[in-house]
């Protein structure tokens, strides 16, 4: 069942097919709840995302597995994000299970944040095992050289809502990634309507940079912010790790 909502919470067809919810006026996050009771733990939820991530529990480090060698397929605007499709076959080592990437997508500022601050950008490469359990990694884009990756998807990113375009150029998915895999982790939620919970989430803690005018493009592109309010931890633990 979660593998169903995940998928359908993130996918284009979710625009037509499920309550309508956004970022601003009336369907915007603090009234999700009340669009469906399909969303009910956007609001009762005791473990969901995002978080300020503070005061992290210091263990041994075990820096993320990355299996990442297929070049995405393509690039959509579903007007909640930008978010990029996906080969089956990449994926993250996890608790020792492997982790497929679905896909990934951004959000402007970022979702989570460090010690109060948002950072410019935030990616969510959203994984799945076999058991239909969901793992998120997060990475952290703060503004400075251009990013050549994220160039290739920005220079097809669609401004109309709805609009899928083949990415020509072939995007090296590592290039999104900083070399430093060390990472946050916690237990929580999509971020989006149902706001499901049991996600295992990975935040690596070395942010990658993008232009200032890359940056721009992005938020020209949504409009306005696509970023779901912190939320409160109700006494979860933060590792760093």
């Amino acid at each position: 069942m979660l593998a169903t909502l995940a998928v359908f919470s993130l996918s284009a067809a979710a625009a037509n097919e499920a309550p309508h919810w956004s970022y601003d006026g009336d369907a915007a996050p603090q009234n999700w709840s009340k669009l469906s009771p399909d969303f009910h733990l956007c609001e009762q939820g005791k473990n969901q995302s995002p978080v300020d991530i503070k005061e992290a529990l210091q263990v041994h480090p075990h820096p993320l597995k990355v299996s990442y060698e297929l070049p995405p397929v393509s690039v959509i605007n579903n007007g909640h994000s930008v978010q990029v499709n996906v080969q089956q076959g990449d994926f993250v080592t996890l608790d020792g299970e492997k982790f497929v990437l679905q896909q990934f997508h951004f959000h402007s500022p970022s979702e989570n944040t460090l010690n109060g601050k948002p950072f410019p950008m935030e990616a969510h490469f959203v994984h799945m095992n076999a058991e239909g359990e969901i793992a998120v990694v997060a990475v952290m884009f703060e503004t400075g050289k251009t990013n050549p990756e994220l160039e290739k998807i920005w220079q097809q990113m669609p401004e109309q809502i709805g609009e899928t375009v083949t990415l020509k150029d072939k995007v090296i998915l590592k290039g999104l990634l900083p070399k430093d895999r060390t990472h946050y982790r916690f237990s929580g939620s999509l971020t989006t309507p149902p706001c499901t919970e049991g996600v295992r989430w990975l935040v690596l803690k070395q942010p990658v940079t993008l232009s200032q005018a890359q940056l721009e493009q992005f938020q020209h592109a949504m409009h306005h912010a696509n970023n779901r309010p912190v939320q409160d931890l109700h006494g979860r633990t933060i590792v760093a790790e």
